[in-house]
């Protein structure tokens, strides 16, 4: 256990650390499963779940050992030479993709930079499209990470203030609406860059069709279809990707989050040879990306997810969980929507910020987080039980009833 008091850790980071987060004032210095305690030992059920990199729940003991094992023979070599766990992974993972090739980096913020650097330079050498023209359809409201390339198609006034200038080459869209990216689309369109669900805009769930417009637009264009899978990815929504829900093929599939298994940040970008055959010795890479460590941690959080049939628990759990808070019936909710086990509670505005709700729902020993101030998101590990999410109900209900 921590030899600080939770309250000497807080004014600790706050001293030290830059204030580039908004905490919700708990400590966590253990966890398993679903659960998680602080210094002081009091227990509370994770419901956020490192924003969907748990969904194996914390310190899944087949991801652990697959960690300590790889770390007692090889670690890191770089991609300057061979390795033997990275041409495994790669293998496991064209399979659950159905892609032919796989280029591995860590972070989900470098995957998109992959992404993007992949259809900008597909654009140039197989479409044909001008030099330095190459124009992304993005969506309104998006989130794909905090660089400095992502944040300039960001339409979040605190992601962008004071980062200018931003890199050009991107025309930003409605979510959610197919005519508007058909009127977007030139012949300097190089690729559509979607998320099937906007995580970080409150659980937005487009309509029945969105996906199947975007693809027949991208088919009709010769344009990429990239879909951001780092946050809905991986059983998340009651399939192995959201996508699926529309019964899509994109282009490029962006991964991360939880291939990590919640223990080490692993990252990838699925495509065909003929997308990702772009690439060329020197041209793009990642001193860490496809280690040892990480693609040996990634092979068992994805056995892991297989395994526990982990997408079909989301989905039947999902609905339960939708359902039982529509049931609440409180004046304070105006609407519940999501997806699998990632929910988003939007609060009518009378009822105040939803940061008070996190707040008192953390002194009932349940952790979740407020996003776009009057939404509530529950995104619990997807080895959660019935009985748990009854637990977790009766939380709510007491906070928002």
């Amino acid at each position: 256990m921590s030899r600080y008091t939770s309250q000497e850790l807080m004014e600790m980071e706050h001293r030290y650390g830059a204030h580039n987060y908004h905490p919700l004032e708990v400590v966590i210095s253990k966890a398993e499963g679903i659960w998680v305690e602080d210094p002081e030992g009091r227990r509370y059920i994770d419901m956020l779940s490192a924003y969907s990199a748990v969904n194996q729940g914390h310190r899944h003991p087949k991801i652990i050992k697959a960690l300590k094992d790889q770390a007692d023979l090889l670690t890191l070599t770089s991609r300057a030479f061979f390795n033997d766990r990275w041409p495994v992974f790669a293998k496991r993972l064209s399979e659950v993709t159905g892609k032919e090739m796989i280029l591995p980096m860590n972070t989900g913020a470098e995957a998109v930079e992959t992404a993007i650097k992949t259809m900008r330079k597909w654009g140039y050498l197989a479409k044909g499209v001008e030099k330095d023209k190459a124009e992304i359809i993005v969506f309104s409201e998006n989130f794909h990470g905090r660089t400095t390339t992502i944040i300039s198609f960001s339409v979040d006034p605190d992601a962008q203030e004071n980062y200018g200038p931003f890199t050009p080459g991107f025309v930003v869209v409605p979510y959610d609406d197919v005519e508007a990216v058909e009127r977007a689309v030139n012949k300097n369109t190089v690729g559509i860059l979607v998320e099937p669900i906007q995580g970080e805009a409150g659980v937005v769930v487009p309509k029945e069709g969105f996906l199947k417009g975007l693809e027949r637009i991208a088919k009709k264009n010769n344009v990429l279809l990239a879909v951001d899978e780092i946050q809905t990815g991986f059983c998340r929504t009651g399939k192995t990707f959201a996508f699926q829900h529309e019964g899509i093929d994109p282009d490029i599939i962006i991964m991360g989050k939880a291939l990590g298994g919640g223990v080490f940040p692993v990252s990838a970008v699925a495509a065909d040879k003929k997308i990702l055959g772009v690439f060329q010795p020197g041209t793009h890479g990642s001193t860490f990306g496809g280690n040892p460590l990480g693609c040996a941690v990634a092979l068992a959080a994805i056995d892991v997810l297989m395994e526990e049939k982990l997408a079909d628990k989301a989905a039947e759990l999902g609905a339960y969980f939708m359902e039982g808070i529509r049931k609440i019936n409180s004046p304070k909710i105006k609407l519940v929507r999501g997806k699998g086990l990632l929910i988003g509670v939007v609060l009518n505005e009378t009822a105040g910020k939803a940061r008070i709700y996190t707040t008192a729902l953390k002194e009932k020993g349940l952790l979740c987080k407020e996003t776009h101030n009057w939404i509530i998101r529950f995104a619990p590990p997807l080895v959660i039980t019935k009985e748990e999410i009854d637990l977790a109900l009766g939380k709510i209900k007491e906070v928002l009833g």
